[in-house]
């Protein structure tokens, strides 16, 4: 199979709305659906049109999972197999579903591998909802020395680390719990170039006056609500059930959750390192066709915690098909080591803004099915919503 590096001068072609593409950025819809014509992205298992979502595309479970030891990287010489091979205790087929217990580390063959072009590029994520099921997952490849990471021209096999961290679930081969993005290119990022976009469609809204742009969007937290006894969030609870990944709309709330509500005056909220939340943004976010963005996860500047393992964030979310006035974040929040006291507008990540190479042929919204493109304060589609 031959590409040509037909991505490396795709200023040369006409992308879907008419105008020329750009030379670096992340890939369309239609591009990722061209990648999958060539043979760029296959599977045993056909690639179906389901998959590509605005700027990624879903990843499948394979059909076996290896129980490991341990997390680990493969390093520049070795193979993820090879890894797998000395810290392998056992082995279960996920054709007809296995349970992955919480606090134990598994790696899944997935169904898709790459041959990607000199200078495309690949960066990975849990999708939201496995994010919100504090699910942590992490794409592998071969001879790679970072996780979510696939390196400019790497042709090969993809995996993902699963290491459920609250609830144990049950998964079958071809759920998606990862997606990913491809990246032509090196696209520079440019804090001015951003309050630009900024001062002409909104980014953010609902914060303080102003964005704060400072290597990204500052996103912060909200601990306030609209009332005395407003629903904050939620703190996972400890030794639920089991959640299966194809229920959707399934399971209570109250079953795997304890409500947050606001306590009279009082807006700080203090983590505890054992426990996962789920919380909102202050300010209502949107993403504008021509870019995509990404909230980076952890920034040790603003606190010992981590935010938002599931950070991407496709054209068109809370754009103008939400009535132009954006969409909160959801905030998947993990304390760090010690007790952490978050405060209402505490700053707890930054969203880094990417120019795509072209505007994709379908936003994010109801219209593709997107399960959280009105969400407010929401947990995963696995939860009944009453």
């Amino acid at each position: 199979m031959q590409l040509n590096n037909r991505f490396e001068s795709v200023d040369a072609v006409a992308g879907a709305s008419g105008t020329r593409r750009r030379t670096s950025g992340i890939l369309s819809s239609q591009q990722i659906h061209k990648l999958i014509a060539d043979g760029a992205i296959a599977a045993d298992a056909a690639v179906t049109d389901a998959q590509v979502q605005p700027a990624s595309i879903d990843l499948r479970l394979g059909a076996v999972a290896y129980r490991v030891r341990a997390s680990f990287l493969p390093s520049a010489t070795a193979t993820v197999m090879d890894k797998v091979k000395t810290l392998e205790m056992h082995r279960m087929s996920l054709t007809d579903g296995a349970v992955l217990e919480r606090g134990c580390v598994y790696i899944v063959p997935l169904q898709e591998r790459v041959r990607l072009a000199k200078g495309l590029s690949g960066a990975a994520n849990p999708k939201s909802s496995t994010g919100r099921l504090d699910v942590f997952t992490r794409l592998i490849t071969d001879q790679t020395t970072e996780f979510d990471r696939v390196r400019a021209g790497y042709e090969g096999p993809l995996y993902a680390e699963i290491s459920p961290r609250t609830f144990s679930i049950l998964v079958r081969a071809g759920d998606r719990l990862s997606q990913l993005r491809f990246r032509l290119g090196n696209p520079p990022s440019s804090d001015t170039a951003l309050r630009e976009l900024h001062a002409r469609m909104p980014l953010v809204q609902g914060g303080d006056a102003g964005a704060d742009i400072d290597g990204g969007v500052a996103i912060s937290v909200d601990l306030e609500g609209s009332g005395p006894q407003a629903l904050l969030g939620y703190r996972a609870k400890h030794h639920a059930d089991l959640i299966d990944f194809s229920k959707i709309g399934h399971y209570r709330p109250r079953d795997f959750w304890e409500p947050i509500h606001a306590q009279g005056d009082d807006r700080t909220l203090i983590l505890n390192p054992d426990d996962f939340y789920i919380l909102a943004s202050r300010e209502r976010v949107s993403v504008p066709p021509g870019f995509a963005a990404e909230l980076v996860a952890y920034d040790p500047l603003v606190g010992e915690f981590r935010v938002h393992y599931a950070g991407f964030f496709d054209p068109g979310f809370g754009y103008a098909g939400m009535d132009g006035h954006g969409t909160k974040a959801v905030l998947e929040v993990r304390s760090h080591d010690v007790p952490f006291v978050l405060e209402h507008g505490q700053v707890v990540g930054r969203l880094v803004y990417e120019r795509m190479t072209e505007e994709p042929d379908q936003l994010y919204g109801a219209s593709i099915g997107s399960s959280y493109g009105r969400q407010a304060l929401t947990l995963s589609k696995h939860f009944r919503k009453d």
